[in-house]
C-alpha cells in the first residue's frame, strides 16, 4: 500500500498492480493501521481510496493468504463487543474494511478494472464510490464456495434490495461500472473516476469539517435505526455543531459573503 498526504486530502492506494492489487494478510492489517492514523490526523478532510495499475482490487489472495493458517484463524477472532477499542465487535478481516466506514472523514472509492470480493466489500466501506464504466465488479466469493464476510452484508442492505444482494451473493454476478451504477451499486459512472474523485474532494475539503464528520456520523447510525434514533442523532449532533467554533466561523462568513476559513476538526 502507499499513503501520502496532500493538503488535506489523504490518498491511498493498493499496491500489487502484478497481482490486481489482491489483498494479502499484511494488507489488510496496513489497511486498519493507515485508517488509524488518518483517524487521529485532524488535517486530513477527505480520503481518497485507488488501486495502482490497471485494477481496484481483485479481492482476497487465496494462495498467499491459506499459507499462513494460524494467522488466517487469529484474524478471524474479534473485538469483544463489551472492549471500548476502536473496531470493536469485528474481526482483521471486517476491520479492514469497516475502519474506512468509520472515519470521521468522507472516503472516496475510484474504481477502476477488477473489483472483486473483498476490493468490493471494502469500496461499499466508502462513502462515495465512483467508477469506470467498463470497470468490473462482483461478490466473488460464491465462485470459492463462501460468502462475503468483510462487512459487506451490512453494506450491500444499504444499497440495494435484499433480493439484489441475494442474487449478487448468490450467484457471484459480475457487473460492469454501468450496470452497477444502474442498480445504485456505486455513486456516479466516469470515465476517470480517480479524477471525478479529486473533484468531489476538493469539494468537500472546503466545508466545514466538523459539519462533514456530523453528517457521516449521523447518516451511518441513523439509516438502518428507527425515526427516533435519528432525531436524537440530529439533535445531539447539531448542538455540539453550534457550540463549535467553526459553526462560528461558518456563520460569520456567510454574513459577510467571505469564503470561511475553517479550524482543523474537533468533532469525532
Amino acid at each position: 500500500m502507499t499513503y501520502r498526504i496532500e493538503g488535506p486530502v489523504a490518498h491511498v492506494a493498493l499496491a500489487r498492480p502484478d497481482k490486481l492489487n489482491g489483498l494479502t494478510l499484511d494488507m489488510l492489517a496496513e489497511l486498519v493501521e493507515v485508517a488509524g492514523k488518518i483517524k487521529e490526523d485532524r488535517s486530513v478532510r477527505a480520503v481518497i481510496l485507488t488501486g495502482e495499475g490497471g485494477s481496484f482490487c481483485a479481492g482476497l489472495d487465496f494462495p498467499s493468504a491459506t499459507k499462513e493458517p494460524k494467522r488466517i484463524a487469529k484474524y478471524f477472532v474479534p473485538v469483544p463487543s463489551f472492549v471500548p477499542l476502536p473496531g470493536r465487535g469485528t474481526n482483521t478481516f471486517q476491520r479492514a474494511c469497516w475502519a474506512w466506514r468509520e472515519l470521521p472523514v468522507p472516503v472516496i472509492a475510484a474504481i477502476h478494472g477488477h473489483c472483486y470480493g473483498g476490493g468490493l466489500q471494502l469500496a461499499l466501506a466508502a462513502d462515495f464510490r465512483f467508477a469506470a464504466p467498463d470497470a468490473e465488479l462482483s461478490v466473488l466469493e460464491a465462485k470459492w464456495g463462501i460468502i462475503p464476510d468483510m462487512t459487506g452484508t451490512a453494506t450491500l442492505r444499504e444499497l440495494v434490495g435484499i433480493d439484489v444482494a441475494k442474487l449478487l451473493t448468490m450467484t457471484g454476478k459480475t457487473l460492469s461500472g454501468a450496470e452497477a451504477g444502474e442498480l445504485g451499486l456505486v455513486t456516479e459512472v466516469h470515465d476517470d473516476p480517480a479524477a471525478a474523485a479529486q473533484q468531489l474532494a476538493d469539494i468537500l475539503v472546503n466545508q466545514s469539517p466538523d459539519a462533514v464528520a456530523g453528517a457521516k456520523k449521523i447518516f451511518n447510525a441513523a439509516w438502518s435505526g428507527s425515526p427516533e434514533r435519528a432525531f436524537a442523532a440530529e439533535r445531539r449532533t447539531q448542538l455540539r455543531l453550534l457550540a463549535g467554533e467553526n459553526s462560528k466561523i461558518a456563520r460569520k462568513a456567510r454574513m459577510k459573503g467571505q469564503q470561511p476559513e475553517y479550524r482543523p476538526r474537533k468533532l469525532y
